[in-house]
């Protein structure tokens, strides 16, 4: 077996899926008998679905998922500005809400359409790993079994069995206050699919309650967090719950161990009753409001910790398991998501063969910052609240939405000193190596004429070239550079011609597909040279490089960074 994937939440999910969509092998284990109905992670960013666009299954979370308009804010009872989500218009897709149960279905039906399934009531209790692989001991429902992989990936959450096997660093701290969570209905009348932050300061200026509720699919329908009253505080042996309560009580397999550590998670035992919440929104509601039909509530603790690597060998770690932080923005589900996009291309190329020595290490280059950005200023907003950021409020949309997430710093991206990006095009700055790609509209192919997004083209792809011409003239050789970059990588990169609206194709043809940029927003977007420009654009939909203009030598130079040289026999 190539991968064995511990750990079925959406973070586990989503390595197993890419993986089995590129052929690798690989079992995905859990430990729990059956899905949480819990609403967790609720907050969808624009770039998972950008990514869920690529893997294939974005329709499915849009027909399940609640658009997120924005969060409307009030402090000590007086309405604050409101906070519009509003993305500029070449974003293909905006802000969502949907209960995590919601997008661990919609992954694991992907996964099984592609032959794969969750192995539950599977535990992994230890491993050893050596030169040529990881042999895993696991407890499952027929008793123990030892299963020997290639490589093992923990996406087993906060108190991960992987990285305390690994023993991996992962420091951080604990925040005292322990909250409540509560999936409710309420009656009152503010505009639907926005969220709402209402909170009360004392003379201090210390915020000393809160109420924060996420919309989700239903009428009326809220994840609400609130700050837990003493009576209800996980610290002291919890009382069963109480039978006003229709909530189903956390179940002990999904509580955080007690010999953990790490107090972060949904807490064991006794939920919050619907009077609890009442209580709150009694305090806090910005309108009168009643509540009612409790699906399921908790008391769960927050952390803030980062491990010092995100692997070690043949075993790696992602999501919860790296990093975990406050929920401030919804940036932890999406984030491990990420994790696992990253991971899975990379994997994929290792076990085939095609990996130059090393590429896994980028795993951890480029993610681990991002784990560690992601970390610092989560901390930072639930100290301070959002408002407080100093960027600029666009910038700040933007990288909540987890669009400006980069690798410019990337051991696997460039050369730098030939992206051709400091060139003056009048279209704006140039998207750089390591940036994500950016998408655009008005592209139409010589047979579909009808306008397609870049995305359309990306879709599914693996390694992209994308090779731009404004002119007849500057099209000469896309051909050689196409066969060459095939050559390189093992035959797992497509190549694409794109044209100026109005310029004529090569002399003589081409055999490649060809789109037309009728809207110029190719252009514009990726603010193209007057001469010809090389994109390419990698499995996860980062530019890998950007070459101005192309030359066999500077796009050797950049492949020969992610893929290993043929053998001349194989060329």
């Amino acid at each position: 077996m190539d991968v064995l994937v511990v750990g079925a939440g959406p973070v586990g999910l989503t390595a197993a899926v890419e993986l089995r969509r590129r052929g690798i092998g690989c079992r995905l284990v859990e430990r729990l008998p059956q899905r949480l109905p819990f609403a967790k992670a609720v907050g969808v960013q624009p770039r998972t679905l950008e990514i869920w666009d690529r893997m294939g299954l974005v329709r499915a979370a849009l027909d399940a998922a609640v658009p997120m308009r924005g969060q409307l804010r009030y402090v000590n009872g007086t309405e604050q500005p409101r906070t519009d989500l509003a993305l500029p218009p070449e974003v293909p897709y905006g802000f969502a809400a949907l209960p995590q149960y919601e997008t661990e279905r919609i992954l694991e039906e992907h996964l099984i359409r592609l032959g794969g399934r969750i192995e539950r009531r599977s535990e992994l209790v230890s491993f050893t790993q050596d030169d040529d692989g990881v042999t895993s001991r696991l407890v499952t429902a027929a008793g123990e079994e030892e299963v020997r992989s290639r490589y093992l990936i923990g996406c087993d959450g906060a108190h991960s069995t992987v990285r305390k096997g690994l023993g991996l660093g992962f420091r951080g701290g604990a925040f005292p206050e322990e909250y409540m969570l509560a999936d409710v209905e309420v009656d009152w009348d503010l505009p639907p699919g926005y969220g709402v932050r209402a909170l009360h300061r004392g003379e201090d200026g210390r915020v000393d309650d809160l109420l924060v509720c996420i919309p989700l699919p239903g009428r009326g329908r809220y994840r609400m967090s609130m700050l837990v009253p003493p009576e209800l505080s996980a610290a002291p042996a919890a009382p069963a719950a109480p039978a006003e309560s229709a909530a189903p009580a956390v179940p002990a397999e999904s509580a955080a161990p007690a010999a953990s550590g790490v107090a972060h998670g949904l807490e064991g035992g006794r939920g919050p009753a619907l009077s609890d919440v009442q209580t709150v929104l009694d305090r806090l509601s910005p309108r009168p409001a009643t509540a009612s039909a409790l699906r399921w509530s908790s008391v769960f603790r927050i952390s803030h910790r980062l491990v010092d690597r995100y692997g070690d060998g043949r075993v790696l770690v992602a999501g919860d398991a790296a990093h975990i932080h406050p929920p401030t923005g919804a940036q932890g589900m999406n984030t491990g998501i990420q994790d696992a996009y990253n991971l899975a291309w990379k994997l994929a190329l290792a076990i085939g063969g095609t990996a130059r020595p090393g590429l896994l290490a980028s795993y951890d280059a480029e993610r681990r910052p991002v784990g560690e950005e992601v970390v610092g200023r989560t901390v930072r907003h639930a100290a301070e609240g959002v408002q407080a950021d100093p960027e600029d409020p666009a910038t700040l949309l933007l990288r909540e939405a987890q669009l400006l997430v980069g690798y410019r710093d990337s051991p696997i991206v460039g050369p730098p000193d030939a992206d051709g990006a400091d060139g003056d095009s009048g279209a704006g700055p140039a998207p750089r190596p390591g940036d994500r790609a950016p998408d655009c509209t008005g592209l139409t192919g010589e047979i579909a004429t009808y306008p397609q997004r870049l995305y359309d083209v990306l879709r599914g792809g693996e390694h992209v070239l994308l090779l731009y011409g404004a002119d007849r003239e500057s099209t000469g050789g896309f051909d050689e550079l196409a066969s060459l970059a095939s050559e390189l990588t093992g035959h797992q990169l497509t190549s694409y011609v794109i044209l100026a609206d109005g310029a004529r194709p090569p002399a003589g043809g081409t055999r490649l597909p060809v789109y037309r940029d009728t809207r110029g927003e190719f252009a514009r977007a990726y603010a193209t040279q007057a001469g010809p420009t090389a994109f390419v654009v990698r499995p996860d939909g980062y530019l890998g490089t950007r070459l101005y203009p192309p030359t066999a030598e500077g796009l050797a130079a950049h492949l020969a960074r992610v893929f290993r040289t043929p053998r001349p026999e194989a060329r």
